[in-house]
Protein backbone atom coordinates (compact mmCIF):
# COMPACT_ATOMS: atom_id res chain seq x y z
CA UNK A 1 0.00 0.00 0.00
CA UNK A 2 1.29 3.57 -0.80
CA UNK A 3 1.87 5.46 1.78
CA UNK A 4 0.80 9.43 1.53
CA UNK A 5 3.28 12.04 1.28
CA UNK A 6 4.30 14.81 3.98
CA UNK A 7 3.50 17.46 1.16
CA UNK A 8 -0.21 15.57 0.39
CA UNK A 9 -0.71 15.34 3.96
CA UNK A 10 0.18 18.92 4.88
CA UNK A 11 -2.15 19.95 1.53
CA UNK A 12 -4.96 17.64 3.59
CA UNK A 13 -4.54 19.04 6.92
CA UNK A 14 -5.16 23.10 5.55
CA UNK A 15 -8.02 21.70 3.24
CA UNK A 16 -9.78 20.56 6.68
CA UNK A 17 -8.67 23.91 8.67
CA UNK A 18 -10.28 26.12 5.42
CA UNK A 19 -13.30 23.78 5.79
CA UNK A 20 -13.87 23.93 9.48
CA UNK A 21 -12.97 27.77 9.37
CA UNK A 22 -15.51 28.15 6.10
CA UNK A 23 -18.46 29.28 8.07
CA UNK A 24 -17.07 31.54 10.40
CA UNK A 25 -14.92 33.70 7.98
CA UNK A 26 -18.42 33.52 5.69
CA UNK A 27 -20.71 34.94 8.17
CA UNK A 28 -21.97 38.28 7.71
CA UNK A 29 -23.18 40.55 10.27
CA UNK A 30 -26.88 42.54 9.20
CA UNK A 31 -26.30 46.14 10.86
CA UNK A 32 -29.23 48.30 11.58
CA UNK A 33 -30.28 51.16 8.79
CA UNK A 34 -29.75 54.65 9.48
CA UNK A 35 -31.29 57.59 7.84
CA UNK A 36 -31.19 61.47 8.83
CA UNK A 37 -34.01 63.14 9.80
CA UNK A 38 -34.95 66.61 8.68
CA UNK A 39 -37.39 69.27 9.81
CA UNK A 40 -38.94 71.30 7.13
CA UNK A 41 -39.44 74.75 8.43
CA UNK A 42 -42.45 75.78 6.25
CA UNK A 43 -44.42 72.58 6.79
CA UNK A 44 -43.37 71.24 10.11
CA UNK A 45 -43.22 67.71 8.21
CA UNK A 46 -40.24 65.26 8.76
CA UNK A 47 -38.04 63.89 5.77
CA UNK A 48 -36.22 61.11 5.15
CA UNK A 49 -33.71 60.39 2.07
CA UNK A 50 -34.94 56.91 1.49
CA UNK A 51 -34.30 56.92 -2.36
CA UNK A 52 -31.03 58.37 -4.09
CA UNK A 53 -31.13 61.49 -1.61
CA UNK A 54 -34.81 61.95 -2.77
CA UNK A 55 -36.96 63.08 0.26
CA UNK A 56 -39.93 61.43 1.28
CA UNK A 57 -42.33 62.72 3.82
CA UNK A 58 -42.09 60.79 7.14
CA UNK A 59 -46.33 59.30 7.95
CA UNK A 60 -46.56 57.19 11.27
CA UNK A 61 -49.55 56.37 9.45
CA UNK A 62 -48.84 55.44 6.40
CA UNK A 63 -48.75 51.90 5.14
CA UNK A 64 -47.20 52.22 1.82
CA UNK A 65 -43.92 53.36 0.40
CA UNK A 66 -44.57 55.56 -2.23
CA UNK A 67 -42.86 58.04 -4.82
CA UNK A 68 -43.10 59.67 -8.09
CA UNK A 69 -41.49 56.89 -10.09
CA UNK A 70 -37.76 57.63 -11.48
CA UNK A 71 -36.72 55.59 -14.52
CA UNK A 72 -34.65 53.21 -11.88
CA UNK A 73 -37.92 51.52 -10.82
CA UNK A 74 -39.28 47.91 -12.43
CA UNK A 75 -42.77 47.28 -12.70
CA UNK A 76 -44.13 44.41 -10.76
CA UNK A 77 -46.77 42.27 -11.94
CA UNK A 78 -48.47 41.28 -9.23
CA UNK A 79 -51.95 39.68 -9.41
CA UNK A 80 -55.15 40.52 -7.51
CA UNK A 81 -54.48 37.41 -5.44
CA UNK A 82 -50.95 37.46 -4.36
CA UNK A 83 -49.37 38.72 -1.52
CA UNK A 84 -48.12 41.65 -1.92
CA UNK A 85 -51.54 42.70 -3.63
CA UNK A 86 -53.63 42.29 -0.57
CA UNK A 87 -50.69 43.97 1.79
CA UNK A 88 -50.78 47.19 -0.51
CA UNK A 89 -54.94 47.27 -0.11
CA UNK A 90 -54.86 46.42 3.90
CA UNK A 91 -55.79 49.81 4.64
CA UNK A 92 -58.05 51.90 2.59
CA UNK A 93 -57.25 55.72 2.43
CA UNK A 94 -60.36 57.56 4.07
CA UNK A 95 -62.51 59.29 1.86
CA UNK A 96 -60.54 57.28 -1.36
CA UNK A 97 -62.98 56.51 -3.87
CA UNK A 98 -60.77 54.78 -6.35
CA UNK A 99 -60.04 52.33 -3.29
CA UNK A 100 -63.08 50.85 -3.69
CA UNK A 101 -63.51 49.31 -6.97
CA UNK A 102 -62.91 45.85 -7.40
CA UNK A 103 -59.51 44.58 -8.62
CA UNK A 104 -58.98 43.15 -12.25
CA UNK A 105 -56.40 40.94 -12.14
CA UNK A 106 -53.58 43.54 -11.95
CA UNK A 107 -52.79 45.10 -8.80
CA UNK A 108 -53.21 48.31 -8.01
CA UNK A 109 -52.22 50.55 -4.68
CA UNK A 110 -53.79 53.74 -3.64
CA UNK A 111 -50.93 55.71 -2.41
CA UNK A 112 -52.32 58.84 0.03
CA UNK A 113 -51.20 62.35 0.43
CA UNK A 114 -51.75 62.80 4.22
CA UNK A 115 -51.64 66.47 4.45
CA UNK A 116 -54.40 67.06 1.58
CA UNK A 117 -56.09 63.38 1.46
CA UNK A 118 -56.09 62.96 -2.06
CA UNK A 119 -55.19 59.55 -3.36
CA UNK A 120 -54.74 57.72 -6.75
CA UNK A 121 -54.44 54.39 -8.02
CA UNK A 122 -50.70 53.50 -8.78
CA UNK A 123 -48.92 50.23 -9.73
CA UNK A 124 -46.70 48.81 -7.49
CA UNK A 125 -43.11 48.70 -8.82
CA UNK A 126 -39.79 47.21 -7.26
CA UNK A 127 -37.02 49.50 -6.72
CA UNK A 128 -34.05 50.07 -4.18
CA UNK A 129 -33.01 52.04 -1.48
CA UNK A 130 -29.37 53.28 -0.92
CA UNK A 131 -29.06 53.55 2.74
CA UNK A 132 -26.14 53.15 5.76
CA UNK A 133 -26.40 50.75 8.06
CA UNK A 134 -24.88 51.61 11.73
CA UNK A 135 -23.21 50.18 14.71
CA UNK A 136 -25.24 52.45 17.18
CA UNK A 137 -22.55 55.29 17.53
CA UNK A 138 -21.22 55.94 13.46
CA UNK A 139 -22.07 54.58 10.07
CA UNK A 140 -20.38 51.22 8.89
CA UNK A 141 -21.14 50.89 5.39
CA UNK A 142 -23.53 51.40 3.06
CA UNK A 143 -26.83 48.56 2.07
CA UNK A 144 -28.99 48.26 -0.76
CA UNK A 145 -32.79 47.44 0.47
CA UNK A 146 -35.04 45.76 -1.85
CA UNK A 147 -38.64 47.32 -1.27
CA UNK A 148 -41.80 47.17 -3.37
CA UNK A 149 -43.41 50.82 -3.59
CA UNK A 150 -45.87 52.10 -5.30
CA UNK A 151 -45.26 54.53 -8.36
CA UNK A 152 -47.72 57.91 -8.12
CA UNK A 153 -48.28 60.78 -10.24
CA UNK A 154 -46.98 64.02 -9.32
CA UNK A 155 -50.48 66.09 -8.73
CA UNK A 156 -50.19 63.97 -4.90
CA UNK A 157 -47.34 65.77 -3.97
CA UNK A 158 -49.48 68.72 -3.74
CA UNK A 159 -48.80 70.52 -0.58
CA UNK A 160 -45.81 68.56 0.53
CA UNK A 161 -42.36 70.43 1.34
CA UNK A 162 -40.43 71.57 -1.83
CA UNK A 163 -38.29 68.98 -2.98
CA UNK A 164 -40.09 65.97 -1.91
CA UNK A 165 -40.79 62.74 -4.36
CA UNK A 166 -43.26 60.85 -1.74
CA UNK A 167 -44.14 59.83 1.40
CA UNK A 168 -42.55 57.13 3.70
CA UNK A 169 -44.89 55.40 5.63
CA UNK A 170 -43.70 53.78 8.86
CA UNK A 171 -47.50 52.14 9.71
CA UNK A 172 -47.26 48.42 11.49
CA UNK A 173 -48.36 46.66 7.51
CA UNK A 174 -46.24 44.30 5.53
CA UNK A 175 -45.04 47.21 2.93
CA UNK A 176 -44.33 49.95 5.39
CA UNK A 177 -41.24 50.72 5.24
CA UNK A 178 -40.36 49.23 8.42
CA UNK A 179 -41.39 45.73 7.77
CA UNK A 180 -39.54 45.89 4.18
CA UNK A 181 -36.22 46.73 5.84
CA UNK A 182 -36.36 44.04 8.01
CA UNK A 183 -37.30 41.32 5.72
CA UNK A 184 -34.46 42.78 3.23
CA UNK A 185 -31.75 43.21 5.96
CA UNK A 186 -32.83 40.59 8.00
CA UNK A 187 -32.84 43.07 11.14
CA UNK A 188 -35.60 43.57 13.67
CA UNK A 189 -39.00 44.84 12.85
CA UNK A 190 -38.84 47.96 15.17
CA UNK A 191 -37.94 51.32 14.28
CA UNK A 192 -36.11 54.21 16.59
CA UNK A 193 -37.24 57.62 15.53
CA UNK A 194 -35.45 61.21 17.38
CA UNK A 195 -37.44 63.94 15.88
CA UNK A 196 -35.29 66.90 15.52
CA UNK A 197 -36.42 70.94 16.26
CA UNK A 198 -33.28 71.76 14.33
CA UNK A 199 -30.58 70.21 12.77
CA UNK A 200 -30.72 66.52 11.41
CA UNK A 201 -32.47 64.19 13.61
CA UNK A 202 -32.12 60.14 13.18
CA UNK A 203 -34.77 56.87 12.14
CA UNK A 204 -32.93 53.66 12.91
CA UNK A 205 -34.72 50.79 11.68
CA UNK A 206 -33.86 47.35 12.71
CA UNK A 207 -32.81 47.59 16.75
CA UNK A 208 -30.12 49.47 18.73
CA UNK A 209 -27.84 49.76 20.24
CA UNK A 210 -28.13 53.44 19.91
CA UNK A 211 -25.41 56.02 22.15
CA UNK A 212 -25.03 59.96 21.80
CA UNK A 213 -21.17 61.63 21.75
CA UNK A 214 -22.44 63.23 25.29
CA UNK A 215 -23.26 59.77 26.24
CA UNK A 216 -21.07 57.42 24.80
CA UNK A 217 -21.37 54.58 27.25
CA UNK A 218 -24.97 54.57 27.67
CA UNK A 219 -26.97 52.70 25.17
CA UNK A 220 -29.86 54.81 24.88
CA UNK A 221 -32.19 52.13 23.92
CA UNK A 222 -31.80 50.72 27.47
CA UNK A 223 -33.09 53.32 29.26
CA UNK A 224 -36.47 53.51 27.93
CA UNK A 225 -39.39 53.08 29.07
CA UNK A 226 -42.17 50.90 27.61
CA UNK A 227 -45.78 50.79 26.81
CA UNK A 228 -48.08 48.64 24.74
CA UNK A 229 -49.04 49.65 21.67
CA UNK A 230 -52.20 49.20 19.50
CA UNK A 231 -53.77 48.82 16.72
CA UNK A 232 -57.56 49.25 15.88
CA UNK A 233 -59.81 47.57 12.59
CA UNK A 234 -59.26 49.06 9.76
CA UNK A 235 -56.72 52.07 10.73
CA UNK A 236 -52.57 51.76 10.34
CA UNK A 237 -52.42 54.26 13.02
CA UNK A 238 -50.71 53.65 16.64
CA UNK A 239 -52.65 54.02 19.52
CA UNK A 240 -51.84 54.28 23.17
CA UNK A 241 -53.80 53.72 26.10
CA UNK A 242 -54.07 56.65 28.39
CA UNK A 243 -55.16 56.54 31.58
CA UNK A 244 -55.13 60.00 32.44
CA UNK A 245 -53.52 63.39 31.94
CA UNK A 246 -51.69 65.69 34.68
CA UNK A 247 -50.75 69.32 35.11
CA UNK A 248 -48.33 70.34 37.72
CA UNK A 249 -48.99 66.67 39.40
CA UNK A 250 -52.77 67.39 39.65
CA UNK A 251 -55.01 64.98 37.49
CA UNK A 252 -57.07 66.57 34.77
CA UNK A 253 -60.97 66.54 35.54
CA UNK A 254 -61.86 64.48 32.29
CA UNK A 255 -65.79 63.41 31.70
CA UNK A 256 -65.33 59.64 32.54
CA UNK A 257 -65.71 58.42 29.04
CA UNK A 258 -63.31 61.20 27.19
CA UNK A 259 -59.83 59.33 26.76
CA UNK A 260 -61.23 56.05 26.11
CA UNK A 261 -63.15 57.30 23.48
CA UNK A 262 -61.58 57.35 19.88
CA UNK A 263 -58.44 56.64 21.34
CA UNK A 264 -55.27 58.53 21.69
CA UNK A 265 -52.70 58.04 18.50
CA UNK A 266 -48.96 58.92 17.86
CA UNK A 267 -49.40 61.55 14.81
CA UNK A 268 -46.38 63.26 12.71
CA UNK A 269 -48.50 64.49 10.49
CA UNK A 270 -49.69 67.44 12.99
CA UNK A 271 -47.35 69.75 14.19
CA UNK A 272 -49.09 70.28 17.94
CA UNK A 273 -51.11 68.39 19.61
CA UNK A 274 -54.76 68.03 19.26
CA UNK A 275 -57.46 67.76 21.55
CA UNK A 276 -61.08 66.80 21.06
CA UNK A 277 -63.47 69.24 22.74
CA UNK A 278 -64.44 67.27 25.92
CA UNK A 279 -60.43 66.63 25.93
CA UNK A 280 -59.42 69.82 25.64
CA UNK A 281 -61.34 72.33 27.59
CA UNK A 282 -60.81 70.59 30.78
CA UNK A 283 -57.21 70.49 30.09
CA UNK A 284 -56.59 74.12 29.01
CA UNK A 285 -58.47 75.18 31.86
CA UNK A 286 -56.18 72.95 34.21
CA UNK A 287 -52.93 74.65 32.75
CA UNK A 288 -54.54 78.35 33.17
CA UNK A 289 -55.24 77.75 36.83
CA UNK A 290 -51.95 75.96 37.09
CA UNK A 291 -50.15 79.35 35.66
CA UNK A 292 -50.99 80.97 38.36
CA UNK A 293 -49.45 84.89 38.80
CA UNK A 294 -48.37 84.46 35.33
CA UNK A 295 -51.85 84.50 33.85
CA UNK A 296 -52.25 88.76 35.85
CA UNK A 297 -48.42 89.42 35.05
CA UNK A 298 -48.01 87.71 31.73
CA UNK A 299 -50.63 86.76 29.58
CA UNK A 300 -51.49 88.20 26.28
CA UNK A 301 -54.27 86.96 23.52
CA UNK A 302 -54.44 83.99 22.22
CA UNK A 303 -52.34 83.53 18.53
CA UNK A 304 -54.35 80.81 16.29
CA UNK A 305 -54.27 77.93 16.49
CA UNK A 306 -53.43 78.59 20.34
CA UNK A 307 -55.14 79.97 23.08
CA UNK A 308 -52.95 80.17 26.12
CA UNK A 309 -50.14 82.59 25.00
CA UNK A 310 -47.57 84.60 27.28
CA UNK A 311 -45.20 87.64 26.97
CA UNK A 312 -41.84 84.82 26.65
CA UNK A 313 -39.75 87.71 28.21
CA UNK A 314 -41.34 86.97 31.37
CA UNK A 315 -41.85 83.74 31.81
CA UNK A 316 -38.56 81.67 33.41
CA UNK A 317 -36.30 79.92 31.57
CA UNK A 318 -34.41 76.79 32.50
CA UNK A 319 -32.41 74.54 30.63
CA UNK A 320 -35.42 72.44 29.57
CA UNK A 321 -37.12 75.14 28.34
CA UNK A 322 -39.60 77.68 29.85
CA UNK A 323 -40.17 77.12 33.58
CA UNK A 324 -44.26 76.22 33.27
CA UNK A 325 -46.15 73.82 34.66
CA UNK A 326 -45.48 70.16 33.11
CA UNK A 327 -48.13 67.93 31.72
CA UNK A 328 -47.50 64.56 32.29
CA UNK A 329 -49.60 61.78 30.39
CA UNK A 330 -50.44 58.38 32.61
CA UNK A 331 -49.85 55.44 30.14
CA UNK A 332 -50.84 51.98 30.11
CA UNK A 333 -47.88 49.74 32.32
CA UNK A 334 -47.77 52.65 35.02
CA UNK A 335 -45.73 54.88 32.67
CA UNK A 336 -45.36 58.40 32.05
CA UNK A 337 -44.61 60.63 29.24
CA UNK A 338 -43.82 64.32 30.58
CA UNK A 339 -43.77 67.35 28.38
CA UNK A 340 -41.78 69.64 30.08
CA UNK A 341 -41.15 73.64 28.88
CA UNK A 342 -39.41 72.72 25.73
CA UNK A 343 -42.28 70.01 24.35
CA UNK A 344 -45.31 72.58 25.83
CA UNK A 345 -44.07 76.22 25.06
CA UNK A 346 -44.08 76.97 21.70
CA UNK A 347 -42.85 80.35 20.64
CA UNK A 348 -44.76 82.34 17.76
CA UNK A 349 -42.98 85.50 17.60
CA UNK A 350 -39.88 86.84 19.45
CA UNK A 351 -42.07 88.40 22.00
CA UNK A 352 -44.98 85.32 22.33
CA UNK A 353 -44.92 81.62 23.59
CA UNK A 354 -47.77 79.87 23.54
CA UNK A 355 -48.94 76.66 25.12
CA UNK A 356 -48.60 73.77 22.16
CA UNK A 357 -52.23 72.30 22.03
CA UNK A 358 -54.80 73.12 20.09
CA UNK A 359 -58.30 72.19 19.62
CA UNK A 360 -59.44 69.50 16.87
CA UNK A 361 -61.91 71.63 14.29
CA UNK A 362 -65.65 70.09 14.15
CA UNK A 363 -65.16 66.86 16.04
CA UNK A 364 -67.63 66.15 18.52
CA UNK A 365 -67.60 65.60 22.20
CA UNK A 366 -67.30 61.60 23.20
CA UNK A 367 -67.41 60.95 19.05
CA UNK A 368 -65.16 57.64 19.21
CA UNK A 369 -64.84 58.20 15.39
CA UNK A 370 -62.30 60.96 16.26
CA UNK A 371 -59.40 60.04 18.55
CA UNK A 372 -59.49 61.71 22.07
CA UNK A 373 -56.16 62.84 21.42
CA UNK A 374 -53.09 63.31 18.51
CA UNK A 375 -49.92 63.93 19.48
CA UNK A 376 -47.95 65.69 17.00
CA UNK A 377 -44.69 66.17 16.15
CA UNK A 378 -43.69 69.30 18.35
CA UNK A 379 -43.91 66.79 21.86
CA UNK A 380 -42.81 63.98 19.83
CA UNK A 381 -38.92 65.95 19.09
CA UNK A 382 -35.29 65.33 21.07
CA UNK A 383 -37.23 61.81 22.35
CA UNK A 384 -36.59 58.93 21.61
CA UNK A 385 -39.33 56.51 20.47
CA UNK A 386 -38.62 52.67 19.55
CA UNK A 387 -41.91 51.24 17.87
CA UNK A 388 -41.13 47.45 18.67
CA UNK A 389 -43.46 46.20 16.34
CA UNK A 390 -42.71 42.62 17.31
CA UNK A 391 -43.48 43.07 20.80
CA UNK A 392 -46.13 45.67 20.17
CA UNK A 393 -44.40 48.23 22.35
CA UNK A 394 -43.29 51.63 22.37
CA UNK A 395 -40.45 52.73 23.91
CA UNK A 396 -39.82 56.05 24.34
CA UNK A 397 -36.80 58.40 26.72
CA UNK A 398 -36.96 61.89 26.91
CA UNK A 399 -33.29 63.15 25.84
CA UNK A 400 -31.11 64.65 28.52
CA UNK A 401 -31.07 68.27 28.27
CA UNK A 402 -27.08 68.81 27.25
CA UNK A 403 -27.48 66.40 24.09
CA UNK A 404 -30.19 66.25 21.32
CA UNK A 405 -31.79 64.21 18.35
CA UNK A 406 -29.50 66.31 16.08
CA UNK A 407 -25.87 65.04 17.71
CA UNK A 408 -25.89 61.64 16.48
CA UNK A 409 -23.04 61.40 14.20
CA UNK A 410 -23.15 60.25 10.70
CA UNK A 411 -19.48 60.17 9.91
CA UNK A 412 -17.18 56.98 9.59
CA UNK A 413 -15.04 58.39 12.65
CA UNK A 414 -15.04 57.00 16.06
CA UNK A 415 -16.17 59.29 18.93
Amino acid sequence: MKMPRANDLLLLAISVLVLYAWPATCTYTYYPVIFPVAKDAASSLYTIPVRDGDNHVIDLAGPLLWSTCAGDHLPASYKCQDRECKLANAYRPPGCRAAGQACRKQCKAYPYNPITGQCAAASLIHTRLIANTTDGKNTVTQASIRAVGACAPSKLLARLPAGVTGVAGLAGSGLALPAQIAASQHVANKFLLCLPKRGEGVAVFGGGPFFLPETPQTDVTSTLAYTPLHSRKGSPMYYLAVKGVDVNQTAVPFPAYALDAGGVVLCTRVPYTLLRPDVYRPFVNAFDKAMGRWNKDAKVPGVAPFELCYRSSMLPNTRVGYGVPDVRIRLEGGKDWTFLGSNSMVDVNDKTACLAFAEMKGAKPGDGKVPSMVIGGFQMENTVMQFDLEKQRLGFAKLPFFTACSNFNFTNKSY
